[in-house]
């Protein structure tokens, strides 16, 4: 565990050099980035997913980027959303949208981004589909909610949130926001946190996730595991089997590139799987969460390079 901490650390410190990102842009999915990125473009996006969906399996497509500095910028990701929401409807796939809240613009101008948002739900109701808010890191999480609400209330079916099990915070979240009948997506947490607002240890981690999977699947919301770790996916078979939860009320959720083998054999097993699809050319900071997740997928990376 402190190993994997200390990877995590020095992989989340160098991924702020501007030599190391002007390298990894130039090089990085040529050198094993590929396998956790489909592509610079909605195009290449969209093949992904037809793959996926024919093995039974559907996505989650997200132009990534974060933090942008503009507005100019922010309404240009506004846009790429509704692009991407109307060519998931013109291909017929099986695949909804995600989207960081700074990446339209939280940092420029809370209400802007609101709005820049709001067309992309609005788009997403009118096309019977569905948009998943990611959650950022600590300072920004108050705002995001804030947002979350106000669409939750005014587009009901059509918007989703996803949490952080190792924040101490979630579960206040949760209650504040009960009456809302949530669709959340649970995740662990990629983002450097301090101490003083996560939970520094794997077991700690490990352990809130389950109590708010368990907490929010027996509210009789649906609920999206994102996981790759087998200990939380047999928790959530045991729990959904011995509570009597139908399979229409949650799902299991992965990202692109990891762990293949068990999505397809949870899609084979007859259990609802989503893979979260990334694309673009701002790809360079969710790689970077990618890398510092895992040592295993540092070595995948650094075999390339000397291949290369």
């Amino acid at each position: 565990m402190e190993l994997n901490n200390l990877a995590r650390s020095v992989v989340l410190g160098v991924s702020n050099n501007t030599v190391v990102h002007s390298f990894a842009t130039k090089y990085g999915l040529s050198l094993g980035a590929g396998r956790f990125v489909a592509g610079e473009t909605l195009e290449t996006a969209i093949e992904a997913v037809k793959t996926l969906n024919s093995k039974g399996i559907s996505a989650t497509l997200d132009h990534l980027g974060e933090s942008v500095p503009s507005k100019k910028l922010a309404a240009g990701a506004s846009q790429e959303c509704l692009y991407l929401i109307d060519a998931i409807e013109r291909t017929g796939v099986d695949c909804n949208a995600s989207l960081k809240l700074t990446q339209m613009g939280l940092d420029i101008d809370q209400e802007f981004c609101k709005e820049n948002v709001e067309q992309i739900v609005q788009r997403a109701s009118e096309k019977n589909n569905f948009v998943r808010i990611d959650i950022e890191d600590s300072p920004r999480i108050d705002a995001t909610i804030e947002i979350f609400k106000y669409l939750k209330e005014k587009y009901p079916d059509n918007v989703g949130l996803a949490l952080q099990s190792y924040l101490y915070r979630t579960l206040e979240d949760m209650k504040r926001l009960a009456y809302l009948k949530p669709n959340y997506r649970f995740v662990k947490g990629a983002y450097k946190e301090p101490k003083e607002v996560a939970y520094p240890q794997k077991q700690d981690v490990d352990e809130n996730l389950k109590r708010i999977i368990g907490i929010h699947l027996k509210e009789g919301n649906y609920t999206a595991v994102a996981s790759h770790d087998e200990n939380i996916i047999n928790f959530t078979k045991d729990f959904v089997k011995k509570n009597n939860i139908p399979k229409t009320q949650y799902e299991f959720q992965m990202l692109y590139g990891i762990c293949q083998g068990l999505q397809e054999q949870l899609a084979q097993e007859g259990y609802k799987v989503r893979i979260y699809v990334p694309y673009g050319k701002d790809w360079y900071p969710y790689f970077s969460r990618r890398l510092a997740e895992r040592p295993a997928n540092i070595m995948f990376i650094m075999k390339n390079m000397f291949k290369h």
